[in-house]
């Protein structure tokens, strides 16, 4: 037998694995997952229901082109149908996105640190991965992302509020940065976490893209509207690049039951909106507790909060599982911690208290 094994990209190599949020281990100390910027609410009303009726036709394929959540989509956020995409998840809509623009000798650029997976899709398809480092504050460098822009510059993700920061941008230097990309290279405002969003001066990218042909908005069920684990997301575009998105899509990849659960959560969003806020106000306490105990904590506009530890990441993230939430630490870095249920941030509270005390 040939111990020569298949020729396989030499991309591959250099291309890390992406890393979920840790579960909590099996008879462990582990009371509560914060690490997966999860929703701890069940699935909205309604929900079940429609899964279930779906339930008896999975021996179908489902509707290829959504047809049903487009149009609902298309009448919630008040945009033609046409403009419409969806695939698995954001991350799968990103990938299309990367696909569509970007191949060998093309440039994408994104902020970093920020969502883990832009490296990942973006060396996937063979394009070259142009990181610009935060500001000080964990901020996007704006600037500085429009100073990377080269000829070879084909998408530029802006992840808005950041991930795992939760910091945001704002409508003026989101606007004055947009004024200087290139017509022809496409801007993905990556809104993963919209619906948190307090902050008026924080825009809504349906309202840019609305005149703007180069900027694609990007949306998921995953987090506000607790669908994370049937894997469906969506994206608003002009006409080319949602064509392009729907080339792109792995055919029948959102399932019947997704698109039912989709559609129904859409039709929740009054009991939405409500868990949201209720979410948000755990974001104020927590944030402030982590304040009053001493920790240097950038102003989320997210479902989680960060703190920039350094070289004492990887302890603090084993403090707080012995205590019993499990968070994502990026190490040398910091931590991201998502805002669960006030039992876990409760937890959360006083494991940091204790850490903070034996520093």
């Amino acid at each position: 037998m040939s111990e020569t094994s298949p020729k396989l990209r030499a991309e591959l190599e250099g291309i890390p694995t992406y890393k979920p949020g840790k579960p909590a281990a099996p008879g462990g100390p582990v009371a509560y997952k914060l690490s997966s910027n999860e929703n701890p609410y069940p699935p909205l009303p309604g929900v079940l229901e429609s899964v279930s009726a779906a339930v008896a036709s999975f021996n179908r394929y489902p509707d290829m082109a959504c047809t049903g959540l487009v149009n609902e989509i298309a009448e919630r956020f008040g945009v033609p149908a046409s403009h419409v995409a969806t695939g698995t998840g954001s991350v799968g809509v990103a990938q299309q996105l990367v696909q569509s623009t970007a191949g060998p000798g093309d440039e994408v650029i994104y902020a970093w640190r920020s969502f883990e997976a832009y490296p990942i899709i973006t060396r996937i398809s063979g394009a070259t991965p142009v990181q610009v480092p935060l500001t000080q504050g964990d901020v996007h460098d704006l600037d500085a992302m429009a100073d990377a822009i080269t000829e070879r510059t084909r998408l530029i993700f802006v992840c808005n509020p950041n991930n795992p920061t939760g910091t945001v941008v704002k409508r003026a230097e989101l606007e004055r940065f947009l004024d200087r990309v290139p017509a022809d290279v496409l801007v993905v405002l990556d809104e993963a976490y919209r619906e948190f969003i307090r902050d008026p001066e924080v825009p809504d990218g349906c309202e840019l893209y609305r005149e703007r042909p180069n900027v694609c908005v990007l949306r998921t069920f995953s987090k506000a509207y607790g669908l994370a684990g049937l894997r469906v997301g969506f994206a608003i575009a002009h006409e080319p690049v949602a064509a392009a998105l729907r080339k792109t899509a792995v055919p029948f990849g959102v399932s019947q039951l997704a698109q039912e659960a989709a559609i129904a959560s859409l039709r929740a969003e009054d009991e939405l909106f409500g868990r949201v806020g209720s979410l948000v106000c755990e974001r104020t306490r927590v944030l402030e507790g982590l304040r009053a105990q001493g920790w240097t904590v950038p102003e989320t506009q997210a479902n989680f909060v960060w703190l920039r530890l350094g070289e004492r990441t990887v302890d603090f993230a084993a403090a707080c599982e012995q205590a019993g939430v499990v968070i994502r630490p990026f190490p040398g870095e910091g931590v991201r911690v998502t805002i669960g249920e006030t039992e876990a941030n409760d937890i959360l509270l006083k494991a940091a208290e204790g850490f903070r005390k034996d520093m």
